[in-house]
């Protein structure tokens, strides 16, 4: 529980947190609303704006502020966001942008020479941030607080402080914190060690920064003093005068979130709907999902999730899948159209499909692969009208940029090396995902609204660079093909395909057995450090209409549900 000064309104605060945590282990309501995030302080955020008689939107909003200060190593308002929406008194569904922006001065060859590490830790990967912007355009279309009381559960964490948590403590043992002495300080103690699990960390100038958007509005962010120091931090530069930020307070005065037509795909009874480009995330799910329709996973009798032909055909698919991302996913340049409608055509995935078998490994020839930041965070909501909100939200790496801001407590994204870090422009590759100046870095984000016929009936997503494609991709496949419950089949161990190549990471709970048949037949697999995803899923029981939610132990998932009013 987070500790609170007594006021009437924080006792409020307390009141509702220990009730919606109670509420967990309770039957489940109908008409309740439903918060399914990473860490229990920024559900409990969420819980509060809609008792407060917040929209989705407004819980969201108050999740991604809270999140900031729980878990600044993987988002914040120094990053960016991709977000669904579903409004269930029109039914309309909505896709926003709110991805970090190369600046006005960005170049396609502004990498080079540097490795990935070097200028994902310098001022040149900082993109213009969109996080906050795009929780307002929410808030302002549709939410019923203000945005000060959305930011008011932020402000009582980083001012009061919380109790670090294990996943916290291991983060703030990062070298990506090392390279500059303000992001050292403030994960210690005043002895000068890193803080450790159940130590209590207090932010005050991120307490401050809080402080002066509730008052000032977002304005108070991408104009004037702060957008100044913001400017300034991103000057910051491992490699010399090369690997300094290009971010002016012109970029900053003019960054807009986009609103984009949903993408959609018909599986089986279902409808699933995700973010369009510079997302790659829904197109390979889709592409995937297209190719392995003919196996008929889950149903077929040697085709068992898990089994050696249903991994075979899973891991090709997805191959193809990465090689078709490489070329074709990103935010393009003027005057070309991403041939989406074409990778996702009937035709084209039935061809893709009969390239693969579950007999043997698929033989290709791939294009050069990027690396790509992990940490990253999702969290879904819905509210006790059936308004949806999943939001998949990044500064890429551990800590972003490892840049923080001096005097104001928050760090910058690294996001522009989600760009090809080599220029790809040529006759045979249009290199899409070049830096360009006002364009959005290519993104695995993949936050997902599932619906039979004309009822929604889930929402999830997942952090993991572009393991999130597979960690989507097995959710989908173990919920809508093998029919498990949202909880089993975040249970299931991860698997992830990290590019064309075929390169594999597994989790630790993968048997050997079933490691070695993949490796006889030529796939590189390496068991990861850390686990796969985190995965926040609510949804509708259609047969009662119930609300229910499931969270990823993976991290410190919680969920918590309201009782109708």
């Amino acid at each position: 529980m987070i500790l609170l000064n007594q006021s009437t309104e924080q006792r409020g605060l307390k009141t509702l947190f220990f009730v919606a945590s109670m509420a967990i282990s309770c039957l489940v309501w109908g008409g309740e609303a439903v918060v399914s995030v990473s860490h229990p302080l920024a559900a409990e955020a969420g819980a509060w704006a809609i008792q407060q008689g917040g929209d989705a939107v407004d819980a969201a909003a108050a999740i991604q502020f809270a999140l900031n200060v729980v878990e600044p190593q993987s988002s914040g308002i120094g990053g960016g966001a991709f977000i669904m929406i579903y409004r269930a008194k029109t039914q309309e569904v909505l896709a926003l942008d709110a991805r970090e922006v190369a600046p006005a001065g960005a170049s396609a060859d502004q990498f080079n020479g540097m490795d990935f590490e070097q200028a994902s830790t310098s001022g040149i990967s900082v993109g213009v941030p969109g996080a906050l912007a795009g929780m307002e355009a929410l808030r302002q279309r549709w939410g019923h607080l203000t945005l000060a009381q959305t930011l008011k559960p932020a402000q009582h964490y980083a001012r009061d402080g919380f109790q670090v948590t294990p996943y916290l403590a291991r983060a703030m043992r990062s070298s990506r914190l090392d390279h500059q002495p303000e992001a050292r300080r403030l994960v210690r103690d005043k002895s000068g060690q890193v803080l450790v699990e159940g130590a209590v960390w207090h932010q005050p100038e991120l307490a401050h920064t809080l402080d002066l958007i509730a008052s000032s509005g977002i304005s108070a962010f991408y104009r004037g003093p702060l957008a100044r120091a913001i400017v300034m931090a991103q000057q910051r530069s491992l490699v010399g005068p090369a690997g300094t930020g290009r971010m002016t307070l012109d970029d900053l005065a003019h960054y807009q979130p986009v609103w984009r037509t949903p993408l959609e795909y018909q599986y089986h009874d279902y409808r699933l709907v995700t973010m369009p480009p510079p997302s790659s995330g829904g197109v390979a799910l889709f592409q995937v999902l297209g190719m392995l329709d003919r196996y008929h996973i889950g149903h077929a009798p040697d085709m068992n999730m898990g089994s050696p032909a249903e991994m075979r055909v899973t891991i090709d698919a997805l191959r193809l899948a990465m090689v078709d991302r490489a070329r074709w996913m990103g935010d393009p340049p003027a005057g070309v159209v991403l041939p989406v409608e074409h990778l996702l055509s009937p035709s084209y995935l039935a061809a893709q499909s009969q390239r693969i078998s579950s007999a043997h490994r698929l033989e290709l020839d791939p294009p050069p692969a990027s690396p790509e930041g992990t940490h990253t965070t999702h969290f879904s909501v819905v509210d006790h009208e059936g308004n949806v909100v999943s939001v998949t939200t990044t500064v890429e790496a551990p800590w972003g940029s490892g840049i923080l801001v001096p005097n104001y407590g928050f760090f910058l994204n690294n996001e522009l090396t989600d760009f090809n870090l080599v220029p790809r422009a040529s006759a045979q590759d249009p290199g899409i995902n070049d830096v360009r100046p006002g364009h959005r870095p290519r993104s695995s984000m993949t936050p997902l609204l599932v619906f039979r016929g004309p009822q929604w009936i889930g929402a999830y997503g997942s952090p993991g660079g572009v393991s999130i494609i597979s960690t989507v991709l097995e959710m989908t496949q173990d919920m809508l093909d093998a029919g498990m419950s949202p909880s089993a089949a975040i249970a299931q161990p991860r698997f992830a395909v990290l590019d064309a190549v075929g390169t594999m990471v597994v989790e630790p709970s993968w048997s050997v057995e079933q490691l070695n048949q993949l490796r006889q037949q030529g796939d590189e697999i390496h068991v990861s450090g850390i686990p796969l995803g985190s995965v926040q899923w609510v949804g509708r029981d259609e047969s009662t209409g119930k609300m229910d939610g499931a969270a990823d132990f993976r991290r410190e998932g919680t969920v918590l549900r309201l009782p109708d009013h």
